[in-house]
C-alpha cells in the first residue's frame, strides 16, 4: 500500500527533481521514525524500508530522540532479557 499525501499548499510548490527527491526521502525517514517510536515496526524493518544498516537506523533514532530500549520494561524484565541473551551467546560460542 502506497502512502499518499494530499495537501494543496504542498502541491503548489514547484521543486526541482533533486529537491523533490530529497524532500521525499526526509518525509519517508520521518514517517519510519514515527512508526519506530510507537513500536509499530522494529529497527530491522526500518533498516529494510530505508535501505540502510541497523546501525544507521540506531544513529538516526538518536538524532530523532527515540530510545532504542523499550521504556515500558521494568528493570527486572530488562535484566531477564540480558540474562537470556547472554545464555544464547554462550551456547553459540560453546
Amino acid at each position: 500500500m502506497a502512502l499518499t499525501i494530499v495537501d494543496k499548499e504542498l502541491e503548489s510548490i514547484q521543486l526541482s527533481a533533486e529537491i523533490r527527491k530529497k524532500a521525499l526521502r526526509k518525509a519517508k525517514e520521518g514517517y519510519v521514525m514515527a512508526l519506530l517510536e510507537v513500536g509499530e515496526i522494529t529497527s530491522g524493518r526500518a533498516a529494510k524500508i530505508l535501505d540502510i544498516s541497523r546501525i544507521e537506523v540506531i544513529e538516526m533514532m538518536n538524532k530523532w530522540g527515540i530510545s532504542i530500549f523499550d521504556d515500558s520494561q521494568s528493570l527486572e524484565e530488562l535484566h531477564q532479557e540480558v540474562e537470556q541473551a547472554a545464555l544464547i551467546l554462550n551456547q553459540q560460542i560453546s
